[in-house]
């Protein structure tokens, strides 16, 4: 029978759920099991595309263009788990499925409610996650224990664990240990924690203690005689100096996928955490550094652009280089007096120049100063979506003389839209899930950087844009040196270009950032590090 483990939190927010979740799954792929992740969130929107980067987050987009929670990101980066539209659960979808059913008539006039209708919904939706070869499914439910939003979620995890029968669906809480002045670690808000939980009618099978110190074990003894859990199945998730990509071996060190094996009553497989401990291994041979200006608009959230930063810090295993964040608000580029204030004379500043993806006009021109910046200079620069099509704009103006060039999404009435709508998003308006979206095929041209990274010419890679590369101007473009190095299979468009005579001068319409993995860099990402480390080298 398959596996359930409902991963819930407890006392307060951002307490690291999902990279615990993600830790446990990447355990348990150690073991020999097949993992699938699910994120419910209690949000009532159908799904992330439609937030704002800066309350939000990031949207992290799956193979088949569902636009997720950023927590999706984290399932991608610690596991194999194949993730879909399936993998994420929304307040907003439930409730529309079951409108949807009852406007059928699907339950015949009766009276639809939130037990069992909306509870049944949730429970379905969780078991379609599991294929024919899943071993596990870990399912984080979103918010904190107490939240109203949450309540459906827990009630429908409280019928699974019961519907289940004993080993088949676990829960694991996790839950905050502050620690008050005199150092002195307080246990009353995990106790009061599994209380509201245990309300709920459900009695956690593990605790994950948020803590930051590891747990002695009298303390780890007197929790777990406050809350009914198993004195060997209270763990600690401590404060780390180092990477959130330890935490899967810090937990493995105590012990936690034991647990939860013996929990589930499935039989201790081998445990294969190599490519865990060859990536520590890489984190702590790091020697030097290299500085990367990331030129955006959503700077204030480190959240906004996480998947970006957390592909550089991968890149940087490879590389064997750490890899500091310059985070530059693009717009406040744009009011600067000169680009030399901000990213540096010479480059001294920064060694490489990073613009992601991003909508609407605000700090546009900061983005194209930079890019210019970086061109001249010959400093490698990395455009990723809006970043590439900022490529295109600056070469425009200032190779070609275009100097009103535009994309169309700033600018309708420029003479020279080298960046354009496309063309079945002409008559789109609706905003949510209508863009571009998902994996899709480009062949990179030989004797191009891109190439060079993938060492193949099929290339597979996400997308989430409206906006392309003008085929209009892509004679003028390529004649006055721009390179095209990828194309959609069918050469209709340009997937990605890079500046001639240059160290490393790449964009691409797509998001190499969702595929990288700290124990698999994405190629473009290393190379890119590369390029800024052997440059700062040479000087």
């Amino acid at each position: 029978m398959k596996k359930f483990i409902f991963v819930s939190g407890g006392v307060c927010s951002s307490l690291g759920k999902g990279v615990a979740a993600s830790a446990i799954g990447a355990l348990l792929e150690g073991r020999g099991l097949t993992v699938r992740m699910v994120k419910c969130d209690p949000y009532i929107n159908v799904d992330a595309g439609t937030m704002s980067p800066y309350q939000h987050g990031e949207v992290y987009v799956t193979d088949d263009g569902a636009e997720t929670d950023l927590d999706l990101g984290n399932y991608a980066r610690f596991t194999n788990s194949s993730l879909s539209r399936e993998n994420s659960i929304t307040t907003g979808q439930v409730y529309e499925a079951v409108i949807r059913k009852e406007r059928g008539g699907e339950y015949l006039g009766r009276c639809v409610q939130v037990i069992p209708h909306i509870t049944d919904e949730i429970k379905s939706r969780i078991t379609a996650v599991a294929d024919a070869d899943t071993d596990v499914v870990i399912v984080e439910i979103g918010g904190t224990v107490g939240d109203i939003e949450s309540v459906p979620f827990l009630e429908a995890a409280r019928q699974f664990i019961h519907e289940s029968g004993e080993g088949n669906a676990l829960s694991v809480h996790l839950t905050l240990i502050p620690e008050v002045p005199g150092g002195e670690l307080k246990t009353k808000p995990t106790q009061h924690s599994v209380k509201s939980m245990q309300q709920q009618g459900i009695q956690p099978d593990l605790l994950i203690c948020r803590a930051p110190v590891m747990l002695d074990e009298s303390t780890g003894r007197k929790i777990a005689l406050f809350t009914n859990v198993e004195p060997d199945a209270v763990f600690t998730s401590y404060n780390i100096t180092g990477t959130i990509y330890e935490i899967p071996l810090i937990f493995f060190e105590q012990k936690l996928d034991q647990v939860l094996l013996r929990k589930m009553r499935v039989e201790s497989r081998h445990a294969d955490l190599k490519p865990w401990y060859t990536m520590m291994e890489k984190f702590r041979a790091r020697r030097g550094s290299v500085r990367v200006g990331i030129v955006g608009k959503y700077m204030e959230l480190h959240d906004s652009y996480k998947s970006v930063y957390e592909a550089l810090f991968h890149a940087g295993l490879a590389a064997g280089v750490e890899v500091a964040l310059a985070k530059i608000d693009s717009a406040a580029l744009e009011a600067a007096p000169d680009s030399e204030g901000v990213l540096g004379k010479g480059g001294e500043d920064v060694d490489a120049v990073l613009v992601p993806g991003g909508f609407g006009e605000r700090g546009v021109g900061g983005m194209v100063r930079a890019a210019s910046w970086a061109r001249t200079r010959g400093v490698p620069y990395f455009g990723i979506c809006l970043g590439m099509q900022i490529m295109v704009i600056e070469w425009a103006r200032e190779v070609l003389g275009w100097k009103d060039a535009d994309s169309t999404e700033f600018c309708q009435e420029t003479g020279h839209p080298v960046v354009s709508l496309l063309a079945e998003q002409l008559d789109v308006t609706d905003f949510g899930g209508t863009m571009r979206l998902g994996r899709s095929e480009s062949a990179a041209a030989p004797d191009t950087l891109v190439f060079a990274a993938y060492k193949e010419a099929r290339l597979f890679e996400r997308h989430r844009h409206r906006y392309e590369f003008s085929n209009k101007y892509r004679a003028a473009m390529t004649e006055s040196g721009l390179r095209i190095s990828a194309l959609t299979p069918d050469g209709a468009l340009v997937e990605a270009v890079e500046w001639p005579d240059h160290p490393w001068g790449v964009g691409v319409q797509f998001h190499p950032e969702f595929s990288s993995k700290p124990v698999a860099p994405h190629p473009l990402f290393r190379d890119f590090i590369i390029a800024a480390r052997d440059r700062k080298g040479k000087g």
